[in-house]
């Protein structure tokens, strides 16, 4: 196997990644992951290689953490994420979008559902509410998202988004 080509580049103390990640939905809930390590959850993807399409790398990430094949549908967003994070200044590219998860996963709301291990952290994937409330007491960056969880984009919406910019959303 190759040597795999994320898209990340280091700048001293800064550091530039593309993130693509999926929303998936299902009976009023949306499918959210955190590592077990962290305090904070995120919406399920990764990391982009050189080469791939967003799609093809939301396909691969859901294929290599959930064992499931998505149908990626809409782009909801594209945001310019300024965030510090691990003692690093971060610049992300993170494009989301819609994503139809398969009938078969399992669906156990407010439960783990999945676990997973990825690279150098242990995974742990469950369905919460897809209400603002929900997703503001779960601290789930980018935090415009819970501003719009209940009413998404009827068509792509780019922004720029500065951790502790919630009135700028």
């Amino acid at each position: 196997m190759s040597k795999r080509k994320l898209i990340r580049l280091n700048a001293g103390r800064s550091r530039f990644q593309m993130r693509v990640a999926g929303l998936g939905f299902r009976d009023g809930h949306v499918l959210v992951h955190r590592a077990v390590h962290e305090s904070f959850w995120t919406f399920p993807g990764g990391r982009a290689e050189i080469g791939e399409t967003s799609e093809e790398t939301l396909r691969r990430e859901m294929q290599e953490e959930l064992g499931i094949d998505v149908t990626v549908e809409r782009l909801l967003w594209s945001v310019e994420n300024f965030f510090h994070y691990e003692r690093r200044d971060w610049h992300e590219l993170g494009l989301y979008y819609l994503m139809e998860i398969p009938a078969s996963f399992p669906f156990h709301p407010e439960e783990i559902v999945h676990r997973v291990e990825d690279g150098d952290n242990d995974l742990e994937f469950k369905w919460v509410r897809a209400t603002r409330e929900a997703l503001v007491a779960l601290d789930i960056p980018p935090y415009f998202i819970a501003e719009e969880i209940e009413t998404l984009p009827l068509a792509p919406r780019h922004l720029v988004w500065r951790d502790g910019d919630l009135d700028k959303a």
